[in-house]
């Protein structure tokens, strides 16, 4: 099984999951998917909004995916975002700060 003999690394990931989530959601953003799923989807709303989000990101070295329709229903938009073991506090950090800075212009929080 693979969580035999990676049960730091999974345990690793949960607790990157769970300090990107807890900033953003208390910043005010919109987070869909099970608590401890590495797979952290910033809702937007609108396809043009999470495109310009997704370019400030890149602005800032920081690389997110914005899904808008036909991949997701419609006004259903997000930014996709997974963590993974190899993030430090350093990179969640980073990230975070760049989220909340960028939905801050854009008028998202």
């Amino acid at each position: 099984m693979l969580q035999d003999g990676n049960a730091g690394l999974v345990d690793k990931v949960r607790a990157n999951t769970h300090v990107f989530r807890n900033r953003l959601t208390e910043a005010g953003f919109e987070l869909r998917g099970d608590y401890d799923h590495p797979i952290a989807p910033v809702m937007l709303g609108d396809a043009r909004l999470a495109a310009e989000f997704a370019q400030e990101m890149l602005s800032r070295d920081i690389y997110v995916v914005g899904f808008s329709y036909p991949v997701v229903p419609m006004g259903l938009a997000r930014i996709r975002t997974q963590m993974s073991a190899a993030h430090t506090m350093e990179d969640i950090d980073r990230a975070t700060d760049a989220f909340i800075e960028v939905g801050k212009k854009l008028g998202v929080i």
